[in-house]
């Protein structure tokens, strides 16, 4: 019972603050714009994983970090206090009815956007050719990015835990997730960095139903070539205002084949660090003096 009515509180909460109800409108105009210029000219694979990288990159997985941080940080910790010391509600009832309320929002936003826009691209007639996009696919790449998402949300709620307070923790989490998400990328293994998951989606999403038979489909140059270029000129006009034509993709977006990613692996990679994380927070709340 305490912890079904705190996850309703905080859903009721999140879902009245501004931050969630613009976030929701901002991914949804993003996602229009994104695919409304590219509907003529892009293959479905390259166009879902455009769409798709806001959410692993820049700029709505800083919205999930921070939407994930709150819980227990700022004015929020006297109130917390009060309500632990003086009613039938335990710590970890709280610290996981919270995060599941976040977990929840943060996954309603993108699948309520992110569902309708792959499934439009996968059957819609376009004036460019059919490069094989499945419905197995889609799945994955809906599954492995909710579980990235999972993941920034549980990390956020752990940096948010230790250290108390809200603006310190958002600033630890932007200058310590995306050097070493830049350092893993080098590696190329999309178990781990963002960026090298965001590459290999294009192969993912053509991932057919019948992944055990041996199957591979690998990526072709020309739609890594356009993916690159088109995350470069998208990142570049956040930050610039204007969208640069005809200049190669900055060094760390350079792909790789991505012919022997794993599903396994990919969810193990995100999923068992979040879980982890949870953890940890749990048991640093626990130990502390309210």
């Amino acid at each position: 019972m305490p912890f079904l009515a705190i996850l309703g509180h905080e859903l009721r909460s999140l879902w009245s603050s501004w931050l969630v109800r613009l976030w929701l409108a901002g991914t949804a105009l993003l996602t229009f714009l994104l695919v409304a210029s590219n509907w003529a000219q892009m293959p479905s694979s390259v166009l879902i994983a455009l769409v798709l990288l806001p959410y692993l990159i820049f700029p709505w997985c800083l919205i999930v970090m921070i939407l994930g941080i709150s819980p227990v940080t700022g004015p929020r910790l006297d109130a917390l206090a009060d309500g632990i010391l003086s009613r039938p509600v335990t710590r970890h009832e709280y610290l996981l009815a919270s995060w599941a309320a976040r977990v929840a929002v943060v996954l309603t936003v993108y699948l309520a956007v992110m569902i309708p826009t792959m499934l439009i691209l996968r059957v819609a007639k376009r004036p460019v050719a059919d490069d094989g996009v499945t419905l197995y696919g889609i799945l994955i790449a809906l599954t492995v990015v909710g579980v990235v998402l999972t993941f920034l949300v549980s990390l956020a709620f752990l940096v948010g835990t230790v250290l108390r307070r809200q603006m310190l923790a958002a600033v630890v989490l932007v200058f310590l997730w995306f050097p070493v998400n830049l350092v893993l990328h080098a590696f190329s293994l999309e178990e781990l960095s963002p960026i090298s998951l965001t590459q290999a989606l294009p192969t993912v999403l053509k991932t057919p139903w019948r992944e055990m038979d041996g199957t591979t489909v690998a990526t072709s140059q020309k739609d890594m070539d356009e993916l690159t270029q088109q995350a470069a000129n998208f990142l570049s006009a956040l930050s610039t205002g204007s969208t640069p034509t005809n200049q190669p993709p900055p060094k760390f977006f350079e792909d790789g084949d991505y012919e022997d990613y794993s599903v396994f692996r990919v969810l193990c990679g995100y999923g068992l660090p979040a879980l982890f994380a949870v953890g940890l927070a749990l048991l640093v709340f626990h130990r502390r003096d309210l």
